[in-house]
C-alpha cells in the first residue's frame, strides 16, 4: 500500500439510484469542492415489493463500487439516501433472505478498496435519485 494515499482524505461520492423490472441506473457525483464528475452506471435488478427499495440500494452500490475501483479510487465515502444500507454495512447486521446475496456481493465489491465507507446523505443524493427516476420511468414510457 502507497502510504501517501493515506493522508489524504477519501473521495466524496454522492449516489442517487432507481430501477424497474427491466433494469436500473445509478447516477453519482465523485468529488468535492466544484471538482464533480458525473457517473452513470447501469445495473440488473428486479426489485422485490416487500424489500420497499432495499434490494435496489444493494445492487446499484455493487455497481457503482465495481465502477469506481476500475476508475482507480482507492478511498472512498459514498453517500446515499437510504434509510437501511449504511447501518446494515456499519453495524454488520442481519439483513431478510433475499438480500444476503446481494450483501455478500457488495460488501466484496467494498473490500477491493482500501478504505470504504458508505453513509447517508442526508438528501445530498434526491437530485441523483430523481435523474434516475426521470430515467428509469421514461424508458418505461418509450
Amino acid at each position: 500500500m502507497n502510504s501517501k494515499r493515506w493522508k489524504t482524505p477519501p473521495t466524496v461520492v454522492v449516489a442517487g439510484f432507481a430501477a424497474d423490472e427491466r433494469h436500473g441506473v445509478c447516477y453519482a457525483t465523485v468529488g468535492s469542492g466544484g471538482r464533480e464528475t458525473l457517473v452513470r452506471v447501469e445495473f440488473a435488478c428486479r426489485p422485490l415489493p416487500l424489500l420497499q427499495g432495499r434490494d435496489v440500494a444493494y445492487y446499484a452500490l455493487e455497481n457503482l463500487a465495481n465502477e469506481l475501483r476500475r476508475r482507480e479510487l482507492h478511498r472512498t465515502e459514498i453517500r446515499i439516501d437510504d434509510p437501511y444500507l449504511p447501518e446494515d454495512l456499519a453495524e454488520r447486521r442481519s439483513v431478510p433472505n433475499p438480500l444476503i446475496v446481494p450483501y455478500v456481493a457488495l460488501r466484496c465489491a467494498l473490500n477491493r478498496f482500501e478504505q470504504a465507507t458508505v453513509v447517508r446523505a442526508n438528501g445530498a443524493a434526491r437530485d441523483l435519485t430523481a435523474r434516475a427516476l426521470a430515467e428509469v420511468s421514461f424508458d418505461i414510457a418509450a
